[in-house]
């Protein structure tokens, strides 16, 4: 286990970070920032977290932890390297995509089909879960864009799908059943 007994080390002053592999980067590099988002997403989910109980609080700790290993994931390159590595390098497998996969399946079926587009809100959960999608969403959009240049686990772009799919479905499901969606109303201000 690493122990932090520092957290400030002064090697990030000029602007650069250390990947996984050692190799020092721009701390705005595209995967820094898609690295960077995924913390955030965990962030949100932490705030979540305050309003969630029982199953839904031990399944968005499960996430987290799963997001420390996107995480983790991401910021190590080279993934053809991995044996050279001396030790194995952590990668998003696809039992943690299937895993989201039935979990969305079994909370879909307590719910209602939507018959409308539903806005962001509802109950405080519901609207954090919501805010956490949306960032899901930025960090898969920069995932995907980092895969465009170097290559990335397609198992974590896979996760950060379902994760955004996960967390709409667990946002109607903390709006009591989809009962308290709100609903858009298309064109209601004109």
């Amino acid at each position: 286990m690493v122990v932090l007994n520092r957290i400030y080390t002064r090697t990030g002053d000029a602007g650069e970070t250390a990947l996984g592999n050692g190799v020092r980067v721009a701390k705005h590099s595209p995967r820094v920032t898609a690295y960077g988002t995924v913390d955030e997403v965990n962030a949100t989910l932490g705030l979540a977290r305050l309003y969630a109980e029982g199953e839904t609080d031990a399944a968005l700790e499960r996430i987290q932890n799963d997001l420390f290993d996107l995480g983790a994931d991401l910021c190590r390159p080279d993934m053809e390297k991995d044996a050279e590595a001396g030790y194995p390098p952590l990668r998003i497998a696809p039992a943690q995509v299937e895993r989201l996969e039935a979990e969305i399946d079994a909370m879909n079926a307590h719910l209602e089909p939507l018959r409308s587009f539903i806005l962001p809100g509802g109950s405080a959960l519901a609207a954090h879960l919501h805010l956490c999608r949306t960032v899901a969403r930025r960090a898969e959009r920069l995932v995907v864009e980092l895969a465009a240049l170097e290559k990335v686990n397609g198992a974590a772009i896979r996760y950060l799908n379902r994760l955004s799919d996960w967390l709409f479905v667990a946002a109607r499901m903390a709006n009591d059943g989809g009962k308290a969606d709100v609903l858009w109303i298309p064109g209601a201000n004109r």
